[in-house]
């Protein structure tokens, strides 16, 4: 695989200087993100952008806040493919407003986001479970190991900054009440453990988790609906995220949205407006980005192998974002190489 890539890389620059679409996009510096779907996407956008195109793509190692922080005070790099705005609202609204960077598209995959979940068994055994609000009605179907006349709701480990959201939700819902308890899985590993447990053994599991994720992609786990609207930001940050004794009264909501979006400086939308087109449509589906970070977990698959697997695998998915004239010249240099 790596020969393959490695090929790929030599065709484009070939293909890339014979190409008129070289003078039409130009050089490009692309955040490639220290996370499995943000590095698959980098470097299918490479694929893409390379023999679609005729772009020269650099790869930057990137991160959410320090990729925002160069994007908006250097202007590179110059394509960020997932970038989550929450942890960047206010500073990525200024340079917008600005003109410095620009939203190539909003959502640039699907079923992404954080909140509350439930194994495909469970929910096919259970079609009355549609939202949060029901499920909070029968701790019975999710007994505690430890005091099974509870219901256990799976929350986040110690030290994470969603410990604290999912203590103000269970508050705000009155689960206590209701009959469950809060268990703390105490790592990552108890959390991804008891999530593992519960789908091997077709057990029920009710719990935090976020997505995408090789693990919520291999079992097909289900996002709940709390079954009540977002209850505004200043319950949300001015209670739900914050410690317990700076949080009176937490109001019952939806998880917050986990905005996301592709973001360009503004040389590249001006300079390669050629490619604009393509990012605006660029979206995986949620299962599929699943089904590859399950790929790149089990092949222990890098970026550039992942995204060769992709293209080759879903063509279907990709050929839709390009023009029939750019889709011919990215499987020409895939087939060639």
């Amino acid at each position: 695989m790596k020969k393959l890539v490695l090929g790929l890389a030599v065709a484009g620059a070939t293909f890339a200087m014979s190409n008129s679409a070289f003078a039409e996009c130009g050089e490009v510096s692309m955040a490639d993100m220290n996370w499995p779907s943000a590095t698959l996407m980098a470097n299918v956008d490479k694929l893409i952008l390379e023999h679609g195109y005729g772009c020269e793509v650099e790869m930057v190692v990137g991160a959410t806040t320090t990729t925002f922080a160069s994007m908006n005070e250097k202007g590179a790099p110059d394509v960020a493919g997932e970038l989550w705005v929450n942890a960047v609202r206010e500073p990525l609204g200024v340079a917008m407003d600005e003109g410095r960077l620009h939203s190539a598209i909003k959502g640039p995959i699907t079923e992404l986001g954080e909140g509350w979940w439930i194994p495909p068994h469970t929910a096919e055994a259970h079609p009355e479970l549609k939202t949060v609000l029901d499920i909070l009605d029968h701790p019975e179907l999710f007994p505690d190991k430890e005091d099974p006349s509870k219901g256990a709701f799976i929350g986040c480990p110690a030290g994470w900054g969603c410990q604290l959201s999912n203590i103000n939700l269970f508050r705000a819902f009155e689960m206590e009440k209701k009959g469950w308890v809060l268990i703390d899985p105490g790592s990552q590993a108890g959390l991804d453990g008891s999530l593992v447990k519960a789908n091997e053994r077709k057990e029920n599991w009710f719990g935090y988790y976020w997505a995408p994720t090789a693990i919520i992609g291999k079992y097909g786990m289900k996002l709940i609906p709390f079954g009540v609207d977002f209850a505004g930001a200043e319950n949300w940050d001015g209670c739900i995220v914050k410690p317990e004794q700076e949080c009176d009264d937490p109001k019952p909501s939806a998880w917050t949205e986990s905005e996301v979006h592709t973001v360009v400086t503004d040389r590249f939308k001006k300079e390669a407006s050629v490619a604009m087109d393509y990012l605006g449509k660029r979206v995986f589906p949620g299962s599929v980005m699943g089904a590859m970070l399950v790929y790149m977990e089990d092949e222990q698959a890098q970026g550039p192998d992942a995204a060769v697997e992709f293209m080759t695998k879903y063509e279907d998915i990709w050929t839709p974002w390009v023009s029939p004239e750019v889709a011919e010249k990215v499987k020409s240099a895939l087939s060639s190489s």
